[in-house]
């Protein structure tokens, strides 16, 4: 059980933006909790390719990365009876919904978002869009078109939940109850996973040096490279130190993450090793356990015809429960 999450079946919401492939670290911080949210509660996996737009990214390159995300969410066993996966841009009434809810947010409270000061200061005037401004409400509208209950996010996306909040709480009062009051739930995960050629800096899928970052869907001999290629320190010890030593301690969490064992065991089980046998170790373990996720996934991307009918069947299953949400806020505001 996720900590924070009550036993009680709750409706919880995931999203992911499609803007690249998802690494290992994506994989241990987040992915491994969503197989496990699958039996917590009614979920709704969403391809968030709207919420990707307020950047600039080549059409081609999104369309490739929302198929390849979608295989990844059926790779790894999110669709179920409780569970529905779709394509954020499949379900028209998500962007119907924040056009609404546009009209319930004030202009300071949007423009107080950490997030959109951190993106605006970081693109530039030329990057700045009102799509990019307006994202926390397209959020609210994800958020509140299933009466979601558990949002589960990292600290960055907390005030998000937060606003939706605020929106929810500003129709209730004015009409009467019609949103769920969504619960942020900063889940439990491992330690941030760094990037193997920089142990200081965040393994990410934006990374300008990709010879750190491993991708779920890097082929074993990649994986296998960037792992023994993994910087490291002048010693000889596998021990976790974050501040002296930390490629060993990055690649003891990986390893970690991967294996179940805690860092302290996973220190005992290489104290005689060297660090190139603690590499190959933490090279084969990841490829042994991604390998049946990168099988799933090549099953469903090679078969587009299957995919498109999962992403159609995925889609209408969210539109029926968005459609009603919609319905009631159409005819409590007028329309």
């Amino acid at each position: 059980m996720l900590e924070g999450i009550p036993q009680t079946k709750k409706t919880i919401l995931s999203a992911v933006k499609p803007s690249g492939m998802l690494t290992i670290g994506n994989y241990l911080g987040a992915l491994k909790n969503f197989v496990r949210l699958k039996d917590e509660g009614k979920c709704f996996f969403c391809v968030a390719d709207l919420h990707t737009i307020t950047v600039d990214i080549e059409p081609a390159k999104l369309r490739k990365n929302s198929f390849d995300l979608y295989s990844l969410f059926l790779a790894l066993g999110l669709e179920g009876e409780d569970s529905t996966v779709f394509v954020q841009s499949h379900v028209a009434e998500h962007s119907q919904l924040a056009w609404v809810l546009n009209c319930f947010c004030g202009f300071g409270e949007a423009q107080r978002m950490t997030q959109f000061k951190d993106l605006a200061k970081k693109h530039g005037a030329k990057g700045q869009n009102v799509g990019l401004f307006a994202y926390p409400i397209l959020m609210a509208a994800d958020i509140l078109i299933y009466n979601t209950d558990i949002v589960p996010v990292g600290d960055d996306q907390k005030q998000h939940v937060e606003i939706a909040r605020t929106i929810a709480q500003r129709f209730n009062s004015k009409y009467s109850p019609t949103f769920t009051m969504p619960e942020p739930v900063i889940t439990k995960v491992g330690a941030r996973i760094k990037s193997l050629s920089d142990p200081t800096a965040k393994m990410g899928k934006s990374n300008e040096d990709l010879s750190g970052v491993v991708m779920i869907a890097d082929e074993k001999d990649v994986i296998m490279k960037k792992f023994a290629r993994a910087v490291t320190d002048s010693e000889t010890e596998v021990r976790f130190d974050q501040k002296n030593k930390p490629g060993i301690s990055n690649l003891l969490t990986i390893y970690s993450g991967f294996s179940g064992l805690s860092i302290k065991q996973a220190e005992e089980q290489f104290k005689n090793s060297s660090y190139k046998e603690f590499k190959e170790n933490v090279g084969e373990l990841v490829c042994e356990k991604l390998k049946p996720i990168q099988e799933n996934m090549d099953a469903y991307s090679s078969d587009k015809e299957l995919l498109q009918r999962k992403m159609q069947e995925g889609a209408e299953k969210a539109r029926v429960v968005a459609r009603k949400t919609l319905s009631k806020v159409y005819r409590k505001v007028g329309f």
